[in-house]
């Protein structure tokens, strides 16, 4: 067998491939060089992406051999699902195995919002000592609102609950008495009632036609003047145009933002200029924890569909 990895992977999941005596190609920038990539994929029985590998159809037309695709992450807007499925290859996925380090990212995010430690260090440093510009405010008692209430919206708002927050959530595809709203006390709403009484707003839906520019001008003019958007979901489900115009005219007070539609950014980016908008290079998921977990799970899984099994990560 032989498999490829076109980017990074933590190690524990390159050796439990070649634990099986297979050959393993791996290159963690492999996927910025095209034409190479396509002469390893040739005779590949396997591929291992990340977010940044463009899986499509031509690229599956030049990988014959291949019998399954594993993906290091959950998002799967850069695989072409349906070809796979022409194809009849699986694709497999890191299920849940980053939700724990994304739902800290959102609290940190939270925390963060209004009493920012590192600039009042900063602060200090400069040999200043400005207690009343950094008083901020409380999370307690504030409300937040979940669009997409999956895995990780579940445990968003199991911490966010030890933490004294009222917690809403929207999600059309589930019910009120699903696990993840039950065990989380999340209150089921209509959008319409996240937009107005949430004082943070995170996102968790993946990037489709039907969510791409899903948060826009019209449903910031909504929310509260206080509120915060937190996006660690896909880039292009908050329009970023009317994001800047929204934070710049002070319609909501900020923005924490893992992913953007285009990555990375250039470095004109409106976004990157207001001290309103925190932007972090995609780092929602990556803690060392859920590597070690993603990198497991998926060279296992992998190895399991190369023996003949199903896999319970598979993409339905």
């Amino acid at each position: 067998m032989k498999i490829v990895v076109s980017e990074i992977i933590w190690p524990i999941g390159i050796d439990l491939i070649k634990q099986k005596n297979w050959t393993v190609v791996y290159d963690p920038d492999l996927w910025t060089d095209n034409e190479k990539l396509l002469f390893e994929l040739e005779d590949a029985d396997a591929l291992i992406v990340r977010n940044q590998t463009k899986v499509d159809a031509k690229m599956m037309e030049t990988a014959k051999q291949l019998k399954v695709i594993g993906r290091l992450g959950v998002g799967l807007d850069n695989i072409d699902l349906k070809a796979a499925s022409e194809r009849k290859v699986p694709v497999i996925f890191a299920k849940n195995a980053n939700a724990t380090s994304v739902s800290e990212y959102v609290i940190s995010a939270m925390l963060s919002s209004n009493r920012s430690l590192n600039s009042a260090s900063e602060n200090v440093k400069n040999g200043k000592w400005n207690r009343r510009r950094y008083t901020g405010n409380e999370i307690y008692g504030k409300t937040l609102g979940l669009i997409g209430v999956g895995e990780i919206g579940h445990r968003v708002a199991k911490h966010a609950h030890m933490l004294g927050l009222n917690v809403l959530g929207y999600d059309p595809f589930i019910t009120p008495y699903e696990f993840s709203v039950m065990e989380s006390g999340i209150e089921l709403v209509k959008l319409q009632d996240i937009l107005i009484h949430s004082n943070f707003i995170s996102l968790h839906v993946p990037l489709t036609d039907k969510t791409r520019n899903l948060i826009d001008a019209d449903l910031m003019s909504k929310m509260k003047s206080t509120t915060w958007i937190i996006n660690t979901s896909r880039g292009g489900i908050v329009n970023e145009k009317d994001l800047y115009k929204a934070l710049q005219n002070k319609t909501i007070s900020g923005a924490f933002l893992d992913v953007l539609e285009i990555e990375p950014p250039e470095k004109d980016h409106p976004l990157l200029g207001l001290d309103n908008c925190m932007i972090t290079p995609h780092i929602a998921g990556l803690t060392e924890e859920s590597q070690n977990r993603t990198s497991r799970l998926v060279a296992n899984e992998l190895i399991g569909e190369l023996e003949g099994k199903v896999s319970l990560c598979r993409v339905k």
